[in-house]
């Protein structure tokens, strides 16, 4: 059985350079606690979620207005038998125009049924990419969020 990543699809109004400038703030429209810096390669920022959820991530692909990517370095995901399940997975964000609009593709490399976290997981990325990061693209300020 092939194991499919999760992956979800946003379309908006607002250009390519838009779209790359919210990627780049996750501060912003990710819930929990963010330390450091995603807004140029190489950097790296801290994300925490309650006592659920801590990652590192580091910048390692950054094409303005065309794609993001985030290697997940350490992680604790405390819910689940393997705590370091994200370590070494990817977070990617790949921008491209479509039908005068600009088209978001967020895929989150390594994580898929395989894994303990997928099903919470992918609920709630569905929810960060499709409200919050959405509405920071499109008006500006990101959705306070609860997870489940």
């Amino acid at each position: 059985m092939k194991k499919h990543d999760f992956t979800t699809t946003l379309i908006v109004d607002q250009t390519p350079t838009q779209v790359f400038n919210a990627i780049n703030n996750p501060l912003h429209w990710w819930p929990g606690k963010i330390k450091g810096s995603a807004a140029k390669l190489h950097d790296e920022f801290t994300y925490q979620y309650e006592d659920l959820h801590l990652s590192k991530q580091r910048v390692i692909e950054m094409i303005p207005d065309q794609k993001v990517v985030w290697l997940v370095t350490e992680s604790a995901i405390n819910y689940a038998e393997d705590k370091k399940e994200w370590t070494g997975t990817k977070i990617s964000f790949e921008i491209t125009q479509k039908d005068n609009k600009t088209q978001l593709r967020f895929t989150h490399f390594g994580l898929n049924p395989a894994i303990e976290c997928f099903e919470s997981c992918s609920m709630s990325w569905t929810q960060i990419i499709q409200q919050s990061l959405s509405s920071l693209i499109t008006n500006g300020k990101g959705i306070k969020l609860v997870l489940a």
